[in-house]
């Protein structure tokens, strides 16, 4: 469905935007996307939404190694990470607004410009101070890629198709978690850590010409808006005053921590606790990204018959029990595959949560870079948060992770039915 049609599921008192005819202007995306062009712009917008995982996950093997290169503690490397993920949920309140304001083509290919020369200045960084502050530069380019995506498919896509679309793109960024370690690692064989980098800026550079090539402009001029920053700072209060807005996106976002939680905190408990070696953790987090991006796939499919809003608290149940399931394992001693099982739910749970909250946040916002960019700080701002509470517990015990991981599982629950009204299917 494109945006202009009616999104048959809407709320009542939904503002979506009249019906309108795309406009043909050169550069500007026309108002079907289909057959090969939509392949496309699924692959473009999928590697674009995984500037996260690859900026964040694929220098993680080389920690050790850059901390001994550099002549710093591990709390310094763990503060470039910290860095990059500051500047993705910044960055994001920065280039939404301006998307709105001045199309989505220009913010995007400066963003991807930048990320690609803050890449490689961060393969010659001299100091670790340096290479932090350069991170931070990095993260809040990269936002660019992850708020405009998002914007993008809510220019051309409304309601069910929105949430269809946003579920195809898990087959593209479902896989940036799995094979960005992996290709870290790799590298790490061969190189130093610098490659790391090195890669990442090439990585930039192939996006930007895919972006250039193969992503037209998709917000017409006369959709655009003006009034500079005192518009952008009033779209964010109108955004947080929108109870169907905020009930989506708070739910979403504490999802999406638990799944931080579980990204943070289970390479210590897998290995350290149940004494998984490092290849056997790998099948189990590569297994349980696998099983997100099927579910996600599954979401698209049963989007045919179901609303998002039914699909969404399905999700919603799946990881509260996930959660649930994961707390009692461990409370109860029941051992490394019920604690596997229950992380599994937890994961694959995303593949329903994520597309149909996005879609559903989305729906209806003239502004769709600023309630993007709303949206991933939101995020952003729980994973941040779920992180160090994680590691409050120390590294021996799997309690302080599933505590995490229960906890915003089922506020995420709760949320969601406090702040929504229960709609049938």
């Amino acid at each position: 469905m494109l945006i202009s049609q009616r999104f048959p599921y809407a709320e009542p008192g939904d503002h979506s935007p009249a019906p309108r005819t795309r406009s043909s202007a050169p550069g500007t995306a026309p108002g079907r996307t289909g057959g090969p062009r939509r392949l496309r712009l699924i692959l473009v917008l999928g590697a674009l939404s995984a500037f996260g995982p690859l900026s964040l996950d694929m220098y993680l093997p080389a920690f050790p190694s850059l901390a001994a290169d550099l002549g710093v503690h591990d709390a310094d490397v763990q503060l470039t990470l910290t860095a990059c993920l500051l500047g993705l949920a910044l960055g994001q309140l920065a280039v939404g607004p301006l998307s709105d304001s001045r199309g989505r083509r220009t913010p995007l290919l400066a963003g991807l410009a930048c990320y690609a020369v803050a890449s490689l200045a961060c393969a010659f960084a001299p100091t670790a101070g340096t290479l932090t502050g350069l991170r931070f530069v990095q993260g809040m380019a990269g936002a660019a890629g992850i708020v405009i995506s998002r914007a993008v498919v809510r220019d051309l896509y409304d309601g069910v198709e929105a949430a269809r679309f946003f579920s195809l793109l898990m087959l593209v960024n479902g896989l940036a978690p799995i094979l960005a370690p992996v290709l870290g690692s790799q590298l790490l064989r061969f190189a130093d850590w610098r490659a790391v980098f090195a890669v990442l800026a090439v990585i930039g550079v192939l996006l930007l010409a895919a972006a250039a090539l193969a992503l037209p402009e998709s917000l017409p001029a006369e959709r655009r808006t003006a009034g500079g920053l005192g518009r952008s700072v009033r779209s964010f209060g109108g955004l947080l005053a929108d109870r169907r807005f905020m009930g989506h996106a708070l739910s979403a976002g504490a999802v999406f921590a638990a799944m931080f939680a579980y990204i943070s905190g289970s390479s210590f408990v897998l290995q350290q606790v149940y004494g998984l070696s490092a290849q056997q953790f790998g099948l189990v987090f590569g297994g349980n990204a696998l099983g997100l991006v099927l579910l996600g796939q599954l979401n698209a499919r049963l989007l045919r018959s179901r609303s998002p809003e039914a699909l969404l608290r399905v999700g919603l149940a799946l990881s509260a029990a996930g959660g649930a399931g994961l707390l009692t394992a461990v409370t109860a001693g029941l051992g490394l595959w019920a604690v596997c099982a229950s992380l599994a739910l937890v994961v694959g749970a995303v593949g329903f949560v994520m597309p149909n909250a996005t879609a559903l946040a989305l729906s209806g916002q003239a502004q769709a870079g600023t309630a993007s960019a709303l949206l991933g700080l939101l995020q952003f701002a729980f994973g941040a948060l779920a992180a160090p509470l994680v590691g409050l517990g120390g590294s021996g015990s799997a309690l302080p992770m599933a505590s995490v991981i229960a906890a915003f599982a089922a506020a995420a629950l709760l949320v969601h039915g406090c702040w929504l009204p229960r709609r049938s299917a």
